[in-house]
């Protein structure tokens, strides 16, 4: 792209063979000031949180290269590494991490390196960070029971994260904004209330004031299906209402989203403190 858009690559020396392999014994060894030793000054200084909070999180971490193909353009004295490595990472709190990279390492005309860019593959085995996982079963078999889980990325969160502000600030009009013009309420008492958009602004009425914390949020779809998703949603509730009573709770919700980004309904669970 750029300038550079139509240039051939070349090999580049093997020192930055030697330079990259450096790097992977300094990571090995959670050697962080030698690891950064390596970076340009700028480019080290950035990085030098992230690198220190990532060693200290790390009982033990070992990449082991498989490919390393140093190149650069032609007639350019900057060069970049493409490397092809497995990685063992054991975790301070327990847990263990396996998987496959490339990484393309970006170094100046200094040979220092002032970039760099990651892919990975998890292990099918790994025991956390997969993108897929779990089953659902449902309600009766369809052609959907036994298939995988996956996190859906449609702004979910965020909308339920406005929608707990608006409620908490008793917004009935902002509040109903994210709804379908119906939306069906399961309660946890097992009732199931039909609610039209146009009909929430008396939804504060009785209550002086409420306020919703969540607890934990995980937009959830099924593989290989369309993008309408399942929003679980952990959380306390409080409620003060205007004759004094006070309703009190924690909540497990689901919010099940259209493919239009709307939520259509929800499904309510409770308990007592």
């Amino acid at each position: 792209m750029g300038e550079n858009k139509g240039k051939s690559f070349v090999l580049a020396p093997n020192e930055y063979m030697d330079l990259y392999l450096g790097t992977v014994e300094a990571y090995n060894a959670g050697d962080v000031e030698r690891e950064i030793s390596f970076y340009e000054a700028a480019f080290g200084a950035e990085n030098r949180e992230f690198t220190t909070n990532w060693h200290a999180s790390i009982e033990k971490v070992t990449n082991t290269p498989a490919v390393i193909l140093p190149v650069r353009l032609k007639g350019s004295k900057e060069a970049m590494v493409l490397t092809w490595s497995n990685e063992d990472r054991l975790w301070k709190n327990g847990s263990s991490q396996k998987m496959s990279l490339m990484e393309v390492y970006a170094f100046d005309e200094n040979k220092k390196i002032n970039g760099f860019s990651q892919w990975y593959r998890i292990d099918p085995d790994n025991e956390f960070g997969r993108p897929i996982g779990g089953k659902f079963f449902g309600e009766t078999e369809t052609d959907y029971t036994g298939r995988p889980l996956v996190f859906s990325n449609r702004g979910e969160v965020e909308i339920l994260e406005q929608l707990m502000k608006d409620y908490n600030d008793m917004n009935a009009e902002e509040f109903a904004k994210p709804f379908a013009d119906v939306s069906v309420l399961n309660d946890y008492k097992g009732k199931a209330m039909k609610m039209k958009k146009k009909d929430m602004a008396g939804l504060f009425s009785d209550y002086k004031s409420v306020n919703w914390v969540p607890y934990a949020i995980v937009p959830l779809k099924i593989y290989n299906t369309d993008a309408a998703s399942g929003v679980q949603v952990m959380s306390k509730e409080t409620r003060v209402f205007k004759n004094g009573r006070v309703w009190e709770k924690e909540l497990f919700e689901i919010f099940y989203f259209d493919l239009e980004g709307k939520i259509t309904s929800m499904t309510q669970y409770a308990r007592d403190f």
